[in-house]
């Protein structure tokens, strides 16, 4: 190739790098399962990927942290760090021994996961695993998300089988097994 035609195709302005790649890879992958397999399936698949980050996710931090556990304050600021590393924007909005219960102002996903709640799996699996790992037990409910136009999420991670978490739609996970949905 001439250094010419090389030079003129580098100038162009072309919305393409690996970031969004990368996230436009995952939206029509997801988009592709959740029209060819359905929603629910969709989402098991993207869950079994969630579940396998949570789990690496949760060691870098322990490690770092050198520490082989983490209490449920230091759970709330790693779900919090590891979203704001990814160019999340989530913030704890209460949290007690029962639940801790997030707001979230961008995703990480960008405009990628609009019409692709399947993606938001991710989030529900990488949280669930890790407070359940660290705490025994977490189920999640996604309450609000962008994925499925609200402007921001509401995400609870529950961290006791309470009356409250038990009337909860969401995933329920516990230390050291991989995820279960709750069937209503």
């Amino acid at each position: 190739m001439n250094n010419s035609l090389k030079n003129s195709i580098d100038a162009l302005d072309i919305p393409l790098e690996r970031d969004i790649f990368l996230r436009t890879l995952i939206r029509e992958l997801s988009g592709t399962l959740q029209q060819v397999i359905g929603l629910e399936e969709a989402s098991g698949f993207i869950s079994v990927v969630g579940e396998r980050m949570g789990r690496q996710i949760d060691q870098d931090y322990k490690s770092a942290l050198e520490v082989s556990h983490l209490s449920s304050e230091q759970v709330a600021a790693v779900l919090v760090d590891l979203k704001r590393r990814i160019q999340g924007n989530f913030y704890v909005i209460e949290q007690n021994e029962e639940k801790i219960v997030f707001g979230n102002r961008t995703c990480p996903f960008g405009e990628k996961v609009n019409d692709r709640p399947a993606m938001c799996m991710m989030t529900s699996n990488v949280f669930g695993t890790i407070a359940a790992n660290n705490l025994g037990y977490a189920k999640v409910e996604l309450q609000e998300t962008i994925a499925e136009g609200a402007a921001g999420c509401r995400v609870v991670v529950y961290l006791k089988l309470t009356e409250e978490s038990e009337d909860a739609e969401g995933r329920e996970y516990f230390q050291g097994l991989e995820a279960q949905q709750k069937i209503k």
